[in-house]
């Protein structure tokens, strides 16, 4: 093939009628005061998509248009181009021709450069097609996994180490270059890793003959590499330095947090530090302060749940609760919940361990147990604060418990979560913490319980046929109506991990207490009130919400069985 051709873009647009000679006058204008790319100006001003100006050149050059959106990538062949030419060149190895050739994907054809450069490092003789920039850098991101370089990372970590004295500064990148230092170099790649799979925690687990390195991605862990069992002392020293901890404490727990940059983006990492056998265990949980807090149309209530649950949040006093496990979107509920609120007019603070997302408006405190600034003591000195919103970030103890509920009989409103693990449980679960039968039924107006189920990836996702177990679950919500539904599965591609699934939403149920149900918990029979909440709830429970997402196709049985064993007895 002979080697690419200068185009001007604006002429080509205009004369296959995808812009005007004005548009093009107009981006010329906004290229020279910006310096941006004049195609990026097009696809921003409206005037043509990228996938247009991709086909108006694919037909100019008479070579082909690929939609990344559904390619599956050749390992083998992908790695005839490093990830730097590839991000630097936007170019990615589509695929072997027959006589040998590669067709390789460039965002811009005509660059001369990146086709010669591409062609001595893949030493082959190679193909244009035309691909979007957006669509390349996404497959880039997707298919250049770094559990090799991780690997090899520890690796060199494991061979700097030695049987040979250390030097320790340089060792732990204390010292002038620190991002040189083996363990510097393995926990940037760590952490660029976790923030590309989407990782919400990164987990450093010391075992008798390895380091264990695992991500959890939508609540289920992974293996990334396991290492050699001699670098997890570098490791844990190096990320309890960088958090502020104390790295001659050894016996003890501790807790710390830092900042980091990823990519350009910052990120909150939470971290824990608990010995064990073989070392000291860490585990990272990733907060990225880039992503923008959710709003409570967008977090997936089902509309029935979404509509009481805005009616509670209007109240001017009053307690709603979000229960659930850990990691079960609670704190994402209620910062949607306090998004809404924000206002002017209303003075929120909320107490937490720790303060998990910075929202512009609210008097945040973070709890902190060493200094006996304990939920309780700051929540005596909240209420004295004003508020008109409180959220309590967990219900830990009747003391707790008890200010939470007088300040929500006494003009407040007040949010808060609990571990439990369905709505109907958590009044029971109040009182058996020895909070006052009146407070519980004067104070709590609303119980939300949830979970989180992954979604199915939608690049994969394919026809199913329950299994004889999967079908008679279904059968407990659907009756003999089951045979009449389509279910679905993940295949598995390189777009979700091959896992089958990308991403999480939420399965919920609610349980208000109506005058019924506030009669039957003054009763000291807890059987009366089980049966009062459960008709007051109507079956809506977290078993049909799950059931609903299956039949709407947005994730698998599996998935849904797996979820309700958290909840069912």
């Amino acid at each position: 093939m002979p080697p690419p051709q200068k185009v001007r873009l604006g002429d080509l647009l205009i004369q296959q009628g995808l812009l005007t000679e004005e548009q093009l006058s107009i981006a010329l204008g906004e290229q020279k005061r910006t310096g941006r790319k004049l195609g990026r100006v097009f696809v921003d001003s409206g005037y043509v998509t990228e996938e247009g100006i991709s086909q108006a050149l694919a037909r100019q050059l008479r070579i082909p248009f690929v939609d990344l959106k559904n390619f599956t990538p050749k390992p083998d062949l992908i790695k005839l181009l490093p990830e730097a030419p590839a991000r630097r060149f936007r170019a990615l190895v589509l695929g072997q021709l027959a006589d040998g050739r590669l067709q390789v994907g460039l965002a811009d054809p005509t660059d001369l450069q990146a086709y010669d450069e591409i062609t001595r490092l893949v030493r082959r003789e190679i193909d244009l097609a035309v691909v979007t920039e957006s669509q390349l850098l996404a497959t880039v991101d997707r298919v250049y996994h770094r559990g090799e370089q991780i690997t090899g990372l520890a690796k060199e970590l494991t061979a700097e180490l030695g049987d040979a004295p250390v030097e320790f500064g340089e060792l732990l990148g204390l010292n002038p270059g620190a991002e040189d230092a083996p363990v510097v170099k393995l926990l940037q790649t760590v952490f660029e890793e976790a923030v590309r799979l989407r990782a919400s925690d990164i987990h450093f687990e010391p075992q008798e003959k390895a380091l264990r390195i695992r991500f959890r991605i939508d609540g289920v862990l992974h293996i990334q590499t396991e290492a050699d069992a001699k670098i997890a002392t570098a490791v844990a020293l190096r990320l309890k330095l960088m958090s502020g901890l104390d790295i001659s404490e050894k016996r003890l727990p501790q807790d710390g947090r830092f900042n980091i940059k990823v990519r350009a983006n910052p990120v909150d990492v939470r971290i824990s530090t608990l010995p064990t056998q073989y070392g000291e265990s860490v585990v990272m949980r990733l907060l990225s302060q880039d992503t923008g807090l959710m709003d409570l149309a967008s977090i997936g209530m089902p509309e029935r749940v979404l509509d009481r649950f805005r009616h509670s949040l209007k109240r001017p006093s009053g307690m709603v609760l979000v229960t659930g496990p850990t990691g079960s979107g609670k704190t994402t509920t209620l910062y949607a919940a306090l998004n809404q609120l924000n206002s002017p007019e209303k003075k929120l603070i909320t107490v937490e361990d720790p303060v998990e997302y910075r929202l512009p408006g609210l008097n945040q405190v973070q709890v902190h147990e060493k200094i006996d600034l304990s939920f309780s003591r700051v929540l005596r000195t909240v209420l004295r604060q004003d508020p008109d919103i409180v959220l309590i970030g967990e219900m830990r103890d009747q003391e707790t418990a008890e200010i939470g509920m007088r300040a929500a009989m006494t003009g407040h409103l007040v949010l808060s979560t609990l571990h439990t693990n369905d709505a109907v449980s958590t009044p029971i679960r109040l009182l058996d913490m020895g909070v006052p039968r009146y407070m519980v039924a004067l104070s709590v107006h609303m119980i939300v319980a949830q979970r989180l189920v992954r979604v199915l990836c939608g690049n994969c996702r394919e026809p199913y046929t329950p299994t004889a177990n999967e079908h008679e679950w279904l059968r407990y919500e659907l009756g003999d109506q089951v045979d009449r539904h389509r279910f679905h599965q993940g295949r598995g591609c390189t777009h979700c991990g091959n896992t089958g699934y990308q991403g999480r939403t939420g399965v919920y149920e609610f349980l208000e207490m109506s005058d019924t149900v506030v009669e039957a918990i003054n009763h000291d029979d807890p059987g009366e009130f089980m049966r009062a909440a459960r008709q007051q709830m109507a079956g809506e429970t977290l078993r049909r919400d799950a059931v609903r997402l299956v039949l709407a196709g947005k994730t698998s049985v599996a998935e849904a069985m797996r979820i309700s064993n958290q909840f069912e007895e």
